[in-house]
Parts: structure tokens; sequence; C-alpha cells
């Protein structure tokens, strides 16, 4: 089967900082890399990386081919990437802990336009798999579409925004978002994970593991114990794994606990797409 993005693609601007800044303050940076990012692209490789067939739908400015590049060398299929003005890019904090701070700048995710949508998804057939974040514009356009073709729709709600998952509530098959995202959405719905109408549901704890709702029950599932250097793009890489293991017909169990050590393993490296484990790296570091 295929999985087909809807998703950002950035240009990632990486400063490694002592902390992350205060208002008001300046500081001196540790360190400074430049590399592929974007929520979407993320899932994207992390999919491919997975052995998912990825089908990625977006675009990128003029300025923008080594991204598109980027993405074919980790086997991600381009060629419904558009061309608009300024490819998309985000300005990334990392403290000593691995935590950080992103500002992004759209750019040409917001410029995506239904036709290439559309040309995109005649390719897709029931069974296949769609998913989409908050980085690109035509989100629920798209996932009418894909709903209507019977495919197996997704969305990870970040950068969160209580209207745009609300939006796609009724047409989806699976919501991934995080604890904080989580409480904001009850609080704009007044309604419990367990009660928005989403088949599945899996919330990300951070280092408590995650918690997957389906129905009316609940599963927790405990997180690996690593130490941490950067968690930028973990979530994305726990995304990207969980939808490709679904996508090859694992059951959930199965398939959020490859994403979780995809995920451990994410966060011990510092980087963004360009560090994404594939396959072998993930079960060399967790055989069992």
């Amino acid at each position: 089967m295929t999985i087909f993005n809807l998703g950002s693609i950035n240009a990632d601007i990486v400063y490694r900082v002592p902390h992350l800044p205060l208002p008001g303050e300046t500081l001196s940076t540790t360190g400074f890399q430049r590399g592929l990012g974007g929520k979407g692209a993320n899932m994207s490789i992390a999919a491919a990386r997975a052995a998912g067939r990825v089908v990625h739908i977006g675009a990128v400015g003029r300025d923008g081919d080594w991204a598109v590049q980027s993405l074919m060398e980790s086997g991600v299929h381009t060629q419904h990437i558009q061309r608009a003005e300024t490819t998309g890019h985000a300005i990334i904090y990392v403290d000593e802990t691995g935590e950080n701070t992103i500002v992004i700048h759209p750019g040409a995710n917001r410029e995506i336009s239904m036709s290439s949508v559309i040309a995109a998804l005649s390719d897709a057939t029931q069974g296949d798999t769609f998913v989409t974040q908050n980085e690109t514009n035509m989100q629920a356009d798209a996932v009418r579409i894909a709903a209507s073709k019977g495919m197996r729709t997704a969305y990870a709600a970040a950068p969160f925004d209580a209207d745009a998952v609300q939006a796609v509530l009724g047409d989806l098959d699976l919501l991934v978002l995080n604890e904080v995202e989580a409480q904001q959405l009850e609080t704009a719905t007044g309604q419990t994970l367990t009660d928005i109408g989403v088949p599945d549901v899996v919330m990300t704890l951070g280092a408590k593991g995650c918690r997957w709702f389906h129905g009316k029950q609940a599963q927790d599932f405990a997180a690996h114990k690593v130490t941490p250097v950067d968690t930028t793009g973990a979530g994305d890489t726990f995304t990207g794994y969980l939808l490709a293991g679904l996508d090859r017909g694992e059951p959930m169990e199965q398939a959020i606990r490859l994403a979780q050590k995809a995920g451990a393993l994410m966060v011990q490296r510092q980087g963004t797409a360009d560090v994404i484990p594939d396959l072998k790296d993930v079960r060399d570091a967790f055989p069992s």
C-alpha cells in the first residue's frame, strides 16, 4: 500500500544554545547547522525509512531543489511537490538538555493548490493511507477527498490549532497528538478523547511513553529509557513509523512499539530529517 502525505517542507536552521532564550535575552550559540525539516518532510522520511511507500504532496520555493533531492534520496516519491515563491523555514533553538523552541515561516507550505492535491490523490486506492499536519493549507479538503476514496485518514495535530483539528475530526480514522495538545482539544470541544468520534487516538507522553485510545478503551505503553540529546523531530519520527507499520498491516500495538523504538533512537541523535533512523538502525538498537 501507499502513504500519501500532505505535508510541510522546511529548511531547518538549528542553533545550539546553553538554555532556551528568555524574553529580551541575547544569547551566543554553541553550534549551528542547516538541513531539511518540516513536520511533513520528517514524517515522509520516517515512514520511508520504516520501509513504507510514501508519496509526498507539498510545495517548495524556487530555491528548494535541494529539499526535493533529499526527500528522493530517502526513498520518498516527490512527483507531486509543486514550486512556489519561498521555501518554508524554521528557526530552532536546542538547549543542553535537548529541549527545543521553534519558530516557523510557512512560505510555500501555505501555497499548495487544490489541483495538486487532486492530482496526487487520483493515484490513491481504497486501503491506502493519507496523513496531514497543521503546517500546510488544503488540510480539510484533502482529508475529505481521502475519506471519500476509502483511505485510512490520519492527522498529526501540530502545530496545534483547535479549529484546524475540529475541521477534520469527522473524517479521521487516526489522530496523533501530545499531552498538551490533547488537553487543548478537550477544552475546545468539551469532550474527552474517547468521545470525539475518532476510532483511534494516540497521545504521546514524552518520557512517560504514550497512550492509545480505541473506542472507550485506553492502553498505556511505557517509554524506553534513554538520555536525550535533541528532541527535534522525535514526534514526527514516531508518527511516520506508526503509519508505516499500520500501512503494512501490523496491529496497532505492534506499530506503536516499533514507533516508540524509532522515537527513542531519534532523541539520541542531533539533527532533524537527515538523522531519522532507518528500520535496520531501530532493530539493531532494540533487538527484542
